[in-house]
C-alpha cells in the first residue's frame, strides 16, 4: 500500500457507498481521469498496450496502487469500437494513437459494415482481459469501469467526422444506420463488459456542442445513450456518461439518458450545473486536464480542485471531484498526487468557510 493510501481511512468503494447513501465519509470521491498516464507510472511506452490487456492491467493497477483514486478506468483511445468494425487506427511509438482512416468512405458503404464481435475483433478482446484482470485484482475494493465509446462517435470513426456532420443535414437516414450499427457494436461490448465483472461507462465526444447543435444531439445522440443507459441498468449496474466540450444545451438531455453520473468537461461551470441538474444526477468534474493537470504546478492543481469543490459540493445528488476529461499521457505525478492533497485537506463534511467565494 503507497502513502497516498495510508492517508485515506475508507477505500473506494466503502467511501462511495457510504456518500451515496448520506453517511459519513472521510472525504469526497476524487477520480482524476487516468488514461494512458498509466503507462509512465509502470515505465512502459504507450504503444505497447496495444493487443496487451494484461500491460494494460498492470499499468493501471501500478496507477491505482501509487495515488489510491476512487475509480479505474480501462481506456486507452476512443477508437477501439471503429477498429474493430474496419476503421484504420494509428498507433504512434509513445503516444495515444488517432484515426488514420475511417472504415468506409461512401454511404454506399453502410451495407458492408457489420456490428464487432468484442470477443473477437480488433483489440476490444485485449481490452476485456485488461478489465477482467483489474476486477479480480481489486473490484472489491474500488469501481473499475470499461470505457465504451458512443454511438454517435463512434459513427463519426466509420466514415468520417465531417462528413457524418454534413449527413446530419443531408442523409439522416444514413447517419441513423451507421449509430445502429455503432449501436450495436457498444451493447455486444457492454455486455461482455459485464460478463467479465466489470462495470460499463460511456464517452461520447463528438455529442458535444462544440460539434453538432442540440436538436442534432436529440435525434442523433440521445436515443442511442438512453438505450445503452437502460442496458447497464437492466443489469444492476449504474452509468457514468462524459461528453466534451460544452454541454451545457444538451444537459437535460444527457440527464434524460438515466445516466447515474455525469462527468462534465473543463468548459462548463460547476456551478450552473447544480443548479440546472442537479437534482436529477450526480455531477463529476472538472479540473482542466491540459491547462491545469499537465502545464500548472502543485499549487495552481491545488487551486483549482478547491474551486470545483466550492462549486458542486452541495449538489443535491452528490459530487465527484475529477480531471475534466482524460489526463493527458504526460501528466506529472505530482499534479495528480496534489489533486487528491487537496480533496483530503478539505476532507468532510465540507466546511465551506475553507474553500475560495464562488
Amino acid at each position: 500500500m503507497g502513502n497516498a493510501r495510508r492517508k485515506d481511512t475508507m477505500t473506494p468503494s466503502e467511501r462511495l457507498n457510504a456518500y451515496g447513501r448520506g453517511e459519513a465519509v472521510d472525504r469526497l470521491p476524487c477520480v482524476p481521469i487516468v488514461g494512458n498516464t498509466a503507462a509512465r507510472v509502470l515505465g512502459v511506452k504507450v504503444s505497447a498496450f496495444r493487443g496487451n490487456g494484461r500491460l494494460i492491467a498492470e499499468a493501471q493497477l501500478a496507477s491505482y496502487r501509487r495515488f489510491g483514486y476512487d475509480g479505474i478506468r480501462i481506456f486507452t483511445d476512443l477508437y477501439q469500437q471503429a477498429e474493430a468494425m474496419g476503421a484504420t487506427v494509428c498507433y504512434p511509438d509513445d503516444e495515444t494513437a488517432y484515426l488514420k482512416t475511417p472504415a468506409i468512405s461512401e454511404v454506399s458503404q453502410i451495407d458492408s459494415l457489420k456490428p464487432a464481435d468484442p470477443n473477437l475483433d480488433g483489440n476490444l478482446p485485449h481490452h476485456l482481459e485488461a478489465m477482467k484482470r483489474v476486477t479480480e485484482a481489486v473490484g472489491e475494493e474500488v469501481p473499475v469501469t470499461g470505457a465504451i465509446t458512443g454511438p454517435f462517435t463512434n459513427a463519426s470513426f466509420l466514415i468520417g467526422s465531417e462528413r457524418l456532420v454534413r449527413m446530419t443535414i443531408r442523409d439522416p437516414e444514413a447517419v441513423h444506420r451507421l449509430c445502429e450499427l455503432s449501436f450495436q457494436t457498444a451493447l455486444a461490448y457492454a455486455e461482455a463488459i459485464l460478463e467479465v465483472g466489470c462495470t460499463p461507462s460511456l464517452t461520447d465526444a463528438l455529442s458535444s456542442c462544440s460539434v453538432i447543435g442540440p436538436k442534432q444531439f436529440r435525434e442523433f445522440g440521445y436515443p442511442y445513450l438512453r438505450r445503452l443507459v437502460d442496458y447497464v441498468h437492466s443489469r444492476g449496474r449504474p452509468v457514468t456518461l462524459h461528453i466534451c466540450g460544452n454541454t451545457r444545451l444538451i444537459w437535460d438531455l444527457m440527464a434524460d439518458t438515466g445516466a447515474d453520473c455525469l462527468s462534465l468537461d473543463n468548459d462548463v461551470d460547476l456551478s450552473a450545473a447544480v443548479g440546472e441538474i442537479g437534482h436529477r444526477t450526480r455531477i463529476m468534474g472538472n479540473i482542466h486536464p491540459a491547462e491545469t493537470m499537465l502545464l500548472g504546478g502543485p499549487a495552481q492543481v491545488r487551486q483549482a480542485t478547491r474551486e470545483c469543490v466550492a462549486q458542486a459540493y452541495q449538489n443535491p445528488k452528490g459530487y465527484v471531484v475529477a480531471s475534466g476529461c482524460s489526463l493527458p499521457t504526460d501528466t506529472p505525478f505530482e499534479n495528480i498526487e496534489a489533486m487528491l492533497d487537496a480533496v483530503r485537506e478539505i476532507g468532510y463534511p465540507v466546511n465551506p468557510e475553507t474553500l475560495p467565494s464562488t
